[in-house]
């Protein structure tokens, strides 16, 4: 976050408090580019469109004669404190969708899998929220960590913890031995709890997720998936 100020030959000034480059926090951590926004008057909203990459090589794109998709497009806004960039798909994405297959209630306990069945289509728009009975057992967050997706890496999908990880294991395999695992796991900050998603960015998957307010312990996440 920060001020722009264009009369200063389009000069950013990075905000107090904030991070400028690829240490700081992102908007979109997979293969976005060349994004761009408008305003919508009509409902009073910000709208942005972005490109993103394929996992195809370079010679697959060239027997194409196309690479690259247009990504989902988002509505951009800031949170009430002025301090946080927020984006959830617009809402008519939804009315692109199809067959609805729905769980509820489900309990999900520690190491234990629910196969989410009868999705046969080619792109799913997944959404999902977590209930998390308690945070008392959430991990301590050691403040050296400022990089996002080191700390992915560092604690992966397979690495237990207090309070994660939890989440989807996408494109998987009938007995699990391939999958894309996209997850939450929650720490203890100095203030406030601090939620970390990670993901293999190495498929085609677009995702979202937003986390309840103070008092209340849910994390949700959007996700639209392309076989």
């Amino acid at each position: 976050m920060g001020s722009y100020f264009p009369e200063a030959r389009d000069k950013y000034v990075v905000g107090k408090g904030f991070v400028d480059g690829w240490n700081g926090l992102r908007f979109d951590y997979g293969n976005f580019y060349a994004s761009k926004t408008f305003f919508d008057p009509s409902k009073n909203r910000r709208i942005l469109w972005g490109w993103t990459n394929e996992s195809d090589t370079a010679q697959d794109d060239v027997q194409k004669g196309w690479a690259g998709l247009q990504a989902i497009p988002r509505k951009v806004w800031l949170d009430p404190s002025g301090k946080q960039l927020l984006q959830w798909p617009i809402e008519e994405i939804e009315t692109l969708r199809g067959q609805n297959v729905q769980l509820s209630n489900q309990e999900l306990k520690s190491g234990e899998h629910i196969e989410v069945k009868a999705i046969t289509a080619a792109q799913a728009d997944v959404d999902i929220t977590f209930s998390i009975p308690n945070l008392d057992k959430a991990e301590p967050f050691d403040p050296s960590w400022t990089n996002a997706q080191d700390l992915c890496g560092l604690k992966g999908s397979t690495v237990q913890g207090g309070v994660g990880p939890f989440g989807l294991l996408t494109l998987a395999s009938e007995k699990l031995e391939e999958y894309t695992p996209v997850f939450f796991r929650v720490f203890t900050g100095l203030y406030k709890h601090v939620v970390l998603l990670c993901s293999d960015s190495g498929r085609l998957i677009t995702r979202w997720w937003r986390v309840s307010g103070p008092g209340e312990k849910h994390a949700s996440l959007r996700e639209y998936i392309h076989w």
